[in-house]
């Protein structure tokens, strides 16, 4: 690396892109294609910055395995910020396991945080995890320790770990004031409102009582069965029950859970469940049969009794029942949790995020930008989707695929 380009990293490196990007502007050998690459990836200029690092791995060659596996890294790095989930999880393994052959530990640090951050996105929160462990930022860049230090965080935040999660955040906090980037200070401190925002709500008849996460781990570590409907499952003596998969006997627990310690009626659970006015004779069979179903599931902490009028929730050992609701009212409140990063978002990355399909993510998109919630950036297989501004509430009960309490 000879002056000019050394000169160029170190600025990049304190964030002054302009000045870097004015040193290598009109060369075209492989060094200063990458350091060009990843100045437009800071302004913005995504498109231009794979291009360029596209160009200088394939300028590398094979005999200059660390430089190019950098390139790698970097381009990853973009695929992330334009929400390209696949394309990361592809080619960074190669990379990572070139990058500590050649003991360019900060650079794999960097493929790692790349990584672990995809699998936070997608949900996939077990292989972030993993990858969290392996994090060594030992003697490290204090950029890179305030990454690694906000990832910690946030996966601790998704498990309702709220102690080690302001412990990770005040560390990255730390870290980020010695790099002196103004975008990780920023990230620290939109994640230190997170805890003061509402998480959720606990639906009570003289109004919704706002509750933020601090409240919600107390909640669901107490002697009550929690109907969680941020997480769509329900909690009870330690134990987590999943019923995200399965959204019919989500609603009946849901309803039960309501009325308790009341019953409510068959009638009423056809019309809100099946969504159906005149419910008739194989209705009441079905109900039953979902019932079974819903049974079979929660028998280890309550039980459900059938009653003259319809059924009713009884917890086992449990002395109370409480149902815990999204902050939002909202079907799309989920997709909105994804889309307050502030990143821009396409309806493929969406829709693999949530499980679900591309074609209803679009519908939901287009009826959040009827509502001024969202916008679209771009057209056709270049569309991207933004939130307007950030969402006023704590969006990690929101996202997919959260860890059971431990």
């Amino acid at each position: 690396m000879d002056s000019l380009t050394a000169a160029c990293a170190r600025l990049l490196a304190a964030g002054n892109v302009l000045d870097a990007l004015g040193l290598v502007a009109l060369r075209e050998d492989p060094p200063a294609l990458a350091l060009r690459g990843i100045a437009m990836a800071r302004l913005g200029e995504y498109t231009r910055s794979r291009e360029l690092l596209r160009m200088a791995a394939r300028g590398f060659g094979t005999h200059e395995p660390v430089e190019r596996a950098r390139c790698i890294v970097a381009q990853a790095e973009v695929a992330l910020a334009v929400r390209d989930m696949d394309y990361p999880l592809r080619i960074l393994p190669d990379a990572l396991a070139t990058l500590q052959l050649h003991h360019d530990q900060a650079n794999a640090l960097q493929a790692r945080l790349i990584m672990a951050r995809c699998y936070l996105l997608l949900g996939r929160l077990d292989e972030a995890a993993i990858h969290a462990e392996l994090l060594n930022t030992y003697d490290k860049p204090a950029s890179l320790i305030a990454m690694a230090q906000l990832l910690i965080a946030e996966l601790a935040l998704r498990s309702l770990r709220i102690k080690p999660a302001r412990q990770a955040l005040r560390r990255a906090e730390i870290a980020a004031d010695e790099a002196g980037i103004p975008a990780l200070q920023a990230e620290t401190t939109s994640m230190r409102q997170v805890f003061s925002r509402p998480a959720a709500r606990l639906p009570q008849a003289h109004g919704d009582r706002a509750l933020r996460l601090e409240e919600v781990a107390a909640l669901l570590s107490s002697d009550s069965l929690v109907i969680d409907g941020c997480r769509r499952g329900v909690s009870a003596d330690g134990q987590w029950l999943p019923l995200a998969g399965r959204p019919v006997l989500f609603d009946i627990m849901r309803l039960l859970g309501s009325a308790w310690p009341q019953d409510i009626s068959r009638e009423s659970l056809i019309l809100q469940v099946f969504r159906l006015a005149c419910p008739d004779e194989s209705h009441r069979a079905r109900l039953r049969v979902e019932m079974g179903r819903l049974r079979k599931l929660i028998r280890q902490v309550a039980q459900i009794k059938a009653t003259p009028a319809g059924y009713r929730l009884e917890p086992l050992h449990l002395p109370k029942v409480v149902v815990m609701a999204p902050p939002l009212d909202s079907e799309a409140a989920t997709l909105l949790a994804l889309l307050a990063d502030g990143a821009a978002w396409s309806t493929s990355a969406l829709a693999q995020a949530l499980g679900t399909g591309q074609r209803t993510v679009q519908r939901a998109l287009v009826e959040l930008e009827e509502n001024g919630k969202v916008n679209a950036v771009g057209k056709a297989r270049s569309r991207r989707w933004v939130s307007t501004s950030l969402a006023g509430f704590t969006t990690i009960l929101l996202l997919p695929s959260v860890l059971p309490l431990k």
